[in-house]
C-alpha cells in the first residue's frame, strides 16, 4: 500500500501560500518537523494528522493519499491476472491474501493456482508448483461453482497434469492425461512428453499422429472461416496471402500420387482462391485456379477415399477417416462452398469450367 502523505502536506501548504515555519507555528511544532514530514523522513502523530486534515479542510484519508482498494472477487482476479501478465511477484502475496479472504471461492482458488503455476514454471520452483497442484485439486472440489465456459473439470485435469510434468513426475502427469483425453484434447501433450521427455518415440507416434490430424482439420476450418471474414471486410489481399500459405501446407503434407481427403480439401481451398482472385480482378488467374479445382475434384470423385493415411509425416497411421459437412463428393463440397460465397461470377465460372472438363 502506497501513501502520499509527504506530497500532500507540501501541496496543501503551498496552496495556502504558507512557509514551513508558518505551518509549524499553526500546529505548535518546529519547522524541522514540517520539513521531515514533507521529506518523508517522519510522519505526524495521529493527533497531528487529524489537526492537519482539519486545518486543510480535508479528510485524514485524503491527506494520507489512501484509496480503498476494491477487494471483491472480480477485482482480485483482475489484479492477479495483470500481475501474472507482467510477471510481478506481488501476485504471490495478493494470492495468499485472497485465499484467506475467499478460501471457498472456485474462481479465487483457481486463479491463485494459476499464479503459482506461472511463477513456479518460470523458475522451476518446486514449492510453488506443489502449491499450484494443491490449489488445482482444491479447485476441482469447488468446480460446481464454476461459471466460466472455458474452464471445466477436464481442463483442470490438464492443468494438474501439466504441473506434474513440470515437477518431473511424468508418469503421474501422463496417467492423468490419458485418463481424461476426451476427444484427443491432450494427445499432443502425451505424444510430445513420450517423445521428448521420456525418449519413447514408438509409443509416442499414435498420439502425435492423432494430434497432428486433429490440428490439421481444425486449422483448415479456421482458415476457411478467416477467408470468409476477410472477404466480408473486402480484405481480399489478406485472404489471398492466407490461402497461399495453406495451399502450400496442404501440398507439403500430401504424398505424391495419392488420392485421399486432403485432395478433397485442396479442391475446396482452390475454389476459395478463385473467389478471392475474382474479387481482386485477376480474371486469368481465377480461371486457371477454377480449372485446377475442377481437375482436383474430378480426381477425388473418380476414386473417393476419406482416409488421412497418406499424410506423410504420420507414418501412415491406419483407420483414420475424416468427413466434412459440405458434401459427399468433392464436386458437391465445392458447389456448397460456392453457394455460401454467394458470388454469381464464381458460380458462372464454375459452371463454364465444369462443362469443359
Amino acid at each position: 500500500m502506497e501513501l502520499a502523505l509527504s506530497e500532500n502536506i507540501r501541496r496543501y501548504r503551498r496552496e495556502r501560500k504558507l512557509t514551513q515555519e508558518q505551518l509549524a507555528e499553526v500546529l505548535g511544532v518546529t519547522a524541522g518537523a514540517v520539513y521531515k514530514w514533507e521529506s518523508a523522513l517522519s510522519v505526524p502523530e495521529l493527533g497531528l494528522l487529524v489537526e492537519l486534515a482539519d486545518f486543510f479542510d480535508t479528510s485524514v484519508d485524503a491527506l494520507l493519499g489512501y484509496r480503498m482498494k476494491d477487494n471483491g472477487i472480480a477485482a482480485v482476479c483482475r489484479r492477479l491476472k495483470a500481475y501474472c501478465r507482467t510477471r510481478d511477484r506481488e501476485a504471490l502475496a495478493e494470492a495468499e491474501k485472497a485465499l484467506k479472504k475467499y478460501p471457498n471461492s472456485f474462481r479465487v482458488v483457481h486463479y491463485c493456482a494459476g499464479v503459482y503455476s506461472v511463477f513456479g514454471a518460470g523458475s522451476r520452483d518446486r514449492a510453488m508448483l506443489l502449491r499450484a497442484l494443491e490449489l488445482f485439486e482444491q479447485s476441482r472440489l469447488l468446480i460446481g461453482q464454476n461459471t466460466d465456459p472455458e474452464v471445466s473439470e477436464l481442463t483442470l485435469y490438464g492443468e494438474m497434469a501439466g504441473t506434474y510434468l513440470l515437477l518431473g513426475e511424468h508418469d503421474k502427469g501422463l496417467e492423468l492425461l490419458k485418463a481424461h483425453n476426451a476427444g484427443g484434447i491432450f494427445s499432443d501433450t502425451i505424444g510430445s512428453c513420450l517423445a521428448m521427455e521420456l525418449g519413447r518415440p514408438e509409443e509416442a507416434e499414435p498420439w502425435l499422429a492423432e494430434a497432428l490430424l486433429q490440428s490439421t482439420v481444425s486449422l483448415l476450418n479456421a482458415v476457411a472461416g478467416y477467408v470468409f471474414l476477410f472477404c466480408a471486410r473486402e480484405e481480399y489481399a489478406a485472404a489471398k496471402r492466407l490461402l497461399g500459405i495453406w495451399l502450400d501446407f496442404v501440398h507439403g503434407m500430401m504424398e505424391e500420387k495419392t488420392t485421399d481427403f486432403m485432395v478433397k480439401t485442396n479442391a475446396i481451398l482452390q475454389i476459395l482462391l478463385v473467389h478471392v482472385q475474382l474479387s481482386l480482378g485477376e480474371a486469368a488467374e481465377a480461371r486457371a485456379s477454377a480449372e485446377k479445382a475442377a481437375r482436383i475434384a474430378g480426381e477425388f470423385d473418380a476414386a473417393p477415399n476419406y482416409s488421412m493415411d497418406s499424410i506423410s509425416v504420420t507414418g501412415k497411421q491406419e483407420g483414420v477417416f475424416v468427413y466434412d459437412t459440405l458434401g459427399v463428393t468433392a464436386a458437391e463440397s465445392v458447389e456448397t462452398m460456392i453457394r455460401l460465397l454467394k458470388s454469381e461470377r464464381l458460380s458462372a465460372l464454375w459452371k463454364e469450367v465444369r462443362v469443359h472438363e
